[in-house]
Order: C-alpha cells, then sequence, then structure tokens
C-alpha cells in the first residue's frame, strides 16, 4: 500500500509544487490511514486544510478505497 500511495502522492505533487510547495508521505498505518507532512508555502497556507481534503484526500481515496483517512502530522 505505501508504494501505490507513494506513486499517487507523485502525481500529486507537481501541483503543490506551482504553488510552491510539497507533500511528503510520513507513514502509511496498519489500519491504512495515511500521514503526509505539508512543506514549503502549503505548510503554513490558509488553504492547507482544503488542498489535504479536497485534493489529495479525494485522490488517494478515489484510486485506493481502501484508506481509511489522510490526515497531516
Amino acid at each position: 500500500m505505501e508504494q501505490k500511495v507513494r506513486e499517487a502522492l507523485e502525481q500529486i505533487r507537481p501541483m503543490l509544487q506551482r504553488d510552491g510547495g510539497d507533500i511528503e508521505l510520513v507513514e502509511v498505518t496498519p489500519d491504512n490511514v495515511v500521514k503526509v507532512r505539508l512543506q514549503g508555502h502549503c505548510a503554513g497556507c490558509p488553504g492547507a486544510r482544503m488542498t489535504l481534503e479536497g485534493v489529495v484526500a479525494r485522490i488517494l481515496k478515489e484510486n485506493y478505497p481502501e484508506i481509511v483517512a489522510v490526515e497531516a502530522v
């Protein structure tokens, strides 16, 4: 599962980098919770939560329905 999530994040990464940010996979827990760290401009951006929920979580869950949640750490 971790490799699948890494591959999906590679698809999301260019969009975040265009805005001066990035994303790092911290872990995929045994119960399929994906923990990520937003970096760069995304780390302190007021819209970071919307980006996490509306983009990152949506894409990951659409591709891998077994993912329970996506959390920022």
